[in-house]
């Protein structure tokens, strides 16, 4: 990238742990030093068991809008449209208790004291990439949103997810009207700010997503590079042996970077409606819905399932409706 553009480069480790909160289970990663909680706090006592009250990924069985009588004192009276502070982590926490917070946006020359993650390949930890790793940070200046965005006392995040779900809803000006605004893979803006908007705080991308032509990215944003290289080994064998692999897609990765980081959480241009094969799969382009089907990367239907919950505990607001 030329140093006109003045493009800060980062390397983020929630982006490796997108599949935590969607996955089957098996991956339990309690990176930040607490101690995981036993099977009896997770289940409903009145002088015995009576059974769970969270779902097989840990969630609450019952979800909805209402906030907890806990939370209710600290924010129930706030006026609408006031940023909370907190409100997105202590929301997850209350419907998700394995949700942690206090997690790192972007890695920083201690990345070495995240002693879990280390113990995993990508895209679920570092392993095996610690050198390489240490060599991009020593040269990075800084690590984080900018001094402008880490001093907010509340931040407002939106991430604008590529979907075709987007076009026609002349959204562009509220989306630029967030704190924080995360663009996904090469996504344009130019000739689409009525329904996108302008502003881009930061683009996330795996390598071959990225856009090619430094001139097109917006000036002073921030590119958050998601590596997941080791994984391609996977994908060869996949391909000989008609094995299946799946990976997260860059949506729901920063959404949960985004709950780790913000105060409000807010998402448009997500969900994929397959009762609905000739739509336009992406905003930008006329690729159409059912190539989705064709997918072997993502597992579509648990992430929805994942987002879904998100919504309907008003963890999330999908301002296009498409979860």
């Amino acid at each position: 990238m030329k140093h006109s553009h003045k493009l800060l480069f980062v390397l983020c480790p929630m982006l490796v742990l997108g599949f935590i909160y969607y996955s089957s289970g098996k991956l339990h990663l309690h990176v930040w030093g607490q101690k995981p909680q036993l099977e009896a706090e997770i289940s409903l006592t009145v002088g015995r068991i009576v059974g769970s009250v969270y779902d097989k990924q840990g969630f609450l069985l019952k979800l909805d809008g209402q906030l907890p009588a806990e939370l209710v004192y600290k924010y129930g009276n706030l006026s609408e449209g006031v940023c909370k502070p907190g409100y997105a982590a202590a929301k997850m926490t209350a419907i998700y208790p394995k949700f942690m917070k206090p997690a790192p946006m972007f890695l920083d020359r201690n990345f070495k004291r995240l002693a879990k993650v280390r113990n995993y390949l990508p895209p679920f930890g570092f392993k095996t990439q610690e050198r390489i790793i240490d060599s991009i940070l020593t040269a990075t200046k800084n690590y984080g949103l900018g001094e402008v965005l880490d001093s907010l006392g509340c931040k407002r995040c939106i991430i604008v997810g590529n979907g075709g779900i987007l076009a026609n809803k002349s959204l562009g000006s509220r989306i630029d009207d967030y704190d924080i605004v995360v663009r996904l893979n090469e996504a344009p803006v130019t000739g689409f700010g009525k329904d996108v908007g302008t502003k881009t705080t930061m683009r996330i991308t795996y390598p071959e997503g990225a856009i090619q032509k430094p001139e097109r990215y917006e000036k002073d944003s921030l590119f958050v590079f998601s590596a997941f290289k080791p994984l391609d080994f996977k994908w060869l064998r996949q391909m000989v042996f008609k094995e299946k692999l799946n990976i997260p897609t860059l949506g729901t990765v920063a959404i949960t970077m985004a709950l780790h980081t913000c105060d409000e959480v807010v998402v448009a241009g997500f969900g994929y409606d397959m009762n609905m094969p000739h739509a336009p799969l992406h905003y930008y382009e006329t690729v159409k819905m059912s190539a989705i089907k064709e997918s072997w990367t993502h597992n579509i239907s648990k992430e929805k399932e994942f987002l879904r919950k998100l919504v309907k505990a008003n963890i999330i607001t999908d301002l296009t409706n498409g979860i």
